[in-house]
């Protein structure tokens, strides 16, 4: 199975999540390519997590304009089997939601979706109420999430060809639910060319 991950500027639980790609890559030997926004790549570094998925990672491909690296054609022709997004900025899924495109990310959601490509995203401002996210000197900050990025992440959910996974650990379950359907596929199509 191959994945394009794309990881934006939100610093909630992204050593968690880091981890959990690295754990996932070497547990089911998947092919994970990392697809970093702008902002992504300097809250990596601020949660020093950058240098430790580059050194796991062969493929981590830097924003440089909505069209480049050209995830959306690779996304479209098939070589990824899907597009997953963790953790997600309220501002990636208000653009996600109102159709805005202009970004690594953001475009790559639109031509994936357009492709029939399954897209999952996990955002982290999904629920209404105070959300504590640890600082990268292990202070924890406070923050109330807005009823619009809430709002956002409802419409999110009832976009075509997109999964909204609630926590990060709906992220492994999601992959290796994913992983047996392939699995599964390919034992029948192999049981049907028999003779």
């Amino acid at each position: 199975m191959r994945i394009a991950w794309g990881i934006t500027g939100c610093g909630d639980k992204i050593k968690q999540i880091s981890s959990m790609m690295m754990d996932l890559k070497v547990k089911h030997i998947l092919n994970i390519d990392l697809y970093v926004s702008k902002s992504g790549e300097m809250v990596l570094k601020w949660y020093k997590v950058w240098d430790m998925l580059k050194n796991q990672f062969s493929q981590i491909q830097v924003e440089v304009n909505a069209n480049t690296p050209f995830l959306a054609g690779k996304l479209q022709t098939g070589y990824y089997d899907l597009l997953l997004l963790a953790p997600t900025t309220a501002n990636t899924v208000a653009k996600i939601t109102n159709g805005i495109a202009d970004t690594l990310i953001t475009n790559a959601v639109s031509q994936a979706a357009k492709a029939m490509v399954p897209v999952y995203i996990y955002p982290v401002d999904s629920k209404k109420g105070e959300l504590e996210t640890m600082l990268p000197n292990g202070k924890l900050l406070k923050l109330q999430i807005r009823d619009i990025d809430v709002e956002n992440v409802a419409k999110l959910k009832k976009m075509e060809h997109i999964t909204v996974l609630e926590n990060p650990e709906e992220i492994e379950k999601t992959v290796t639910d994913l992983l047996e359907k392939l699995k599964s596929q390919k034992t029948g199509q192999e049981s049907n060319m028999e003779p």
